[in-house]
């Protein structure tokens, strides 16, 4: 039986029907010399993290080892999750990961996904989103589909600061139908995709130009310059977004011209959980409704006009317009939306405002920190959020091994994608990272290179 606190209204109407005048009169039985007339010496009041930390550094006392520290991130975000996210996900009308077909016996469901399109809509500043999908690779690749079905132009342009797993799921999704990827190179100065460069390869044979902000590596990219290129060539703009903690501080891709913004929803709501579940997000102009991928719920009215909720445009491979169905993507990621659909509506926009602000201090405190240190140094000059690239005076491998030995996570090698950035690392710094932790890694890692061990 759940537990529904009582109102004042219904204290009042218990105490009257026992004859009491008010709840002290419930301890009358109770000798005065034996209750505290004073109020609880109590330390002040800790935020949810705060005393989740502390309760694990009590539990390290009864021979708990600590948690690690982790610093990695590369599209997957350590983000705190309220407990109320996996209480109100528990609910048994909720504890399912698929979309019901049945709407007249899930408006519960359907309503919440609803909630979450509506969510993405205002975090995007796009018209219309749909009900998620897979992840974020998939969400991009099926907006890159999307561009080559409206303009049915064979070619599409792809920042190579994209996630380099994104790439390697776009190229797959292109190949079958014939559709060239060409890669646009980034600055080696800024860390940012070269407009320049950009130029030069665009054609009246481009379907879409696919950019990711924040980047790979953490950097900002020049948002509204390449939507004014790829619309003077008559081409859609795909923004990946594949840290949506950003779109907290940073303009929404929807506000500087991106016609379809995909991406990755995993940081609100969603635990790292050793690689997934995750959640796409996906959204777009209205007028290319007909194109998006994926389940769509839809908000009407019944022949009484009470309002009720739908699937809608649901053209899809398992339903009965096959040959015109817009995507193989056979379900969604209900439970895992759900999920960042509470967590975002218990954020509110301040509390969005403040995670991300949360972010991009301790990235830049920890940024500012190591490049102080001898032989580190910031590979690029462009504006970051909470992701930056260290060049190391060593092996990232090497200084990561020596790292977890001390009980921390490090950063991405580069050079598991990238040829000749064995010594650069992506590093990753979220408000789950107390200053106490970064200076800790900044320690270690002078100790590591100082020493050799």
């Amino acid at each position: 039986m759940r537990f529904i606190p009582h109102t004042p209204q219904d204290t009042q109407a218990m105490l009257k029907a026992i004859g009491l005048p008010d709840l002290e009169a419930l301890f009358d039985d109770i000798p005065a010399r034996y209750r505290l007339r004073r109020e609880l010496d109590l330390p002040p009041a800790l935020s949810e993290p705060e005393l989740i930390s502390r309760m694990q550094a009590i539990a390290q006392k009864n021979g708990h080892s600590p948690d690690y520290s982790l610093f990695l991130g590369a599209g997957a975000y350590h983000h705190f999750v309220p407990p109320v996210v996996d209480e109100i996900i528990s609910r048994e009308e909720f504890y399912t990961a698929y979309t019901p077909y049945q709407a007249e016996l899930s408006q519960g469901v359907l309503q919440a996904t609803f909630e979450y399109q509506t969510l993405t809509c205002q975090l995007t500043a796009m018209e219309v989103a749909n009900a998620s999908m897979y992840d974020g690779a998939s969400a991009v690749a099926e907006a890159a589909l999307m561009a080559f079905r409206i303009l049915q132009r064979k070619r599409i342009l792809a920042s190579s600061a994209l996630h380099p797993q994104y790439l390697a799921v776009l190229r797959t999704y292109l190949k079958d139908l014939g559709v060239q990827l060409d890669l646009i190179p980034w600055s080696e100065a800024t860390g940012i995709t070269s407009i320049q460069e950009a130029e030069k390869l665009f054609g009246p044979d481009v379907a879409a130009l696919v950019i990711q902000s924040p980047n790979l590596f953490g950097c900002l990219e020049e948002g509204p310059s390449f939507a004014e290129m790829a619309h003077a060539h008559g081409a859609l703009l795909v923004a990946a977004v594949v840290e949506p903690t950003s779109l907290g501080i940073l303009q929404p891709p929807g506000e500087w011209g991106a016609d379809i913004v995909a991406g990755e929803g995993q940081s609100f709501g969603n635990s790292l959980n050793f690689g997934g579940p995750y959640l796409g997000f996906f959204a777009t102009r209205e007028r290319f409704v007909r194109q998006m991928p994926g389940r769509l719920v839809g908000r009407t009215v019944d022949l009484q006009e009470r309002p009720g909720f739908v699937l809608a445009l649901a053209t899809r491979e398992q339903h009965i317009r096959r040959e015109k169905a817009t995507s193989n993507i056979c379900t969604n990621q209900a439970l895992c939306a759900l999920a960042a659909t509470v967590h975002l509506s218990l954020l509110g926009p301040q509390g969005l405002r403040e995670l991300a602000l949360l972010n991009l201090q301790k990235s830049h405190y920890a940024k500012e920190r190591i490049a102080e240190l001898p032989g580190f140094g910031l590979l690029f000059s462009a504006a970051t959020y909470n992701e930056f690239v260290v060049r190391m005076p060593g092996p990232v491998e090497e200084i990561n091994r020596k790292l977890t030995e001390r009980r921390i996570i490090g950063g991405l090698d580069l050079g598991r994608y990238f040829t000749g950035m064995n010594d650069c690392c992506l590093l990753c710094t979220t408000e789950m990272n107390s200053r106490e932790e970064i200076d800790r890694l900044v320690k270690c890692l002078d100790e590591i290179v100082e020493g050799g061990d």
